[in-house]
């Protein structure tokens, strides 16, 4: 219940608080990004990451692509924190047209389901590294690529960890 004195920007929950461990969860899943993410936009910025980068306008409109997939990756791993904040349950109220109305369950549900069955099919056949691929580092540098993206193999299962924990916390 929310009166009229309450900020719009706290929710009332209805139905149970996330428990702590998938709050910690949604956490570590927004933070899988960032690795690939700093590596991408230092090879954006030109700085020899080892990947090969003639021929594609660096610094450019690839360092503008570089950047932007970047956030736009990042800015999706944070959805993830939807399923464990108010703003999940309730839309704050600042969104036009749809501000304050509850969230359907599997609005948010479905998505997600379909967000962490898609993240593992493209990340796990790269489980293996990127060796071999065209343009691709090698030694050191493969080793640092390598160990920049293996965190997004875990954000498809923890985002699958967390849908499930938000659809029985919703549902019952």
């Amino acid at each position: 219940m929310v009166t009229s004195g309450t900020p719009a920007a706290v929710a009332v929950h209805e139905s149970a608080p996330p428990a702590r461990w998938v709050v910690r969860v949604a956490h570590i899943a927004a933070l899988t990004a960032v690795p690939s993410g700093i590596w991408r936009i230092t090879m954006g910025l030109g700085i020899p990451v080892g990947f090969d980068t003639k021929g594609l306008h660096v610094p450019g409109w690839f360092s503008i692509m570089c950047i932007a997939m970047s956030l736009g990756v990042e800015g999706l791993t944070l959805l993830t924190l939807g399923l464990v904040k108010p703003w999940g349950e309730v839309v704050p109220r600042w969104i036009p047209l749809i501000g304050g109305k509850r969230v359907a369950p599997l609005a948010a549900v479905i998505p997600a389901s379909l967000g962490a069955a898609v993240l593992m099919l493209l990340t796990i056949p790269n489980a293996r590294g990127f060796g071999g691929a065209p343009g691709a580092p090698t030694g050191l540098a493969l080793a640092v690529m390598d160990a920049c993206y293996a965190p997004l193999l875990l954000w498809g299962p923890l985002l699958g960890i967390v849908t499930i924990a938000y659809y029985r916390r919703r549902l019952n």
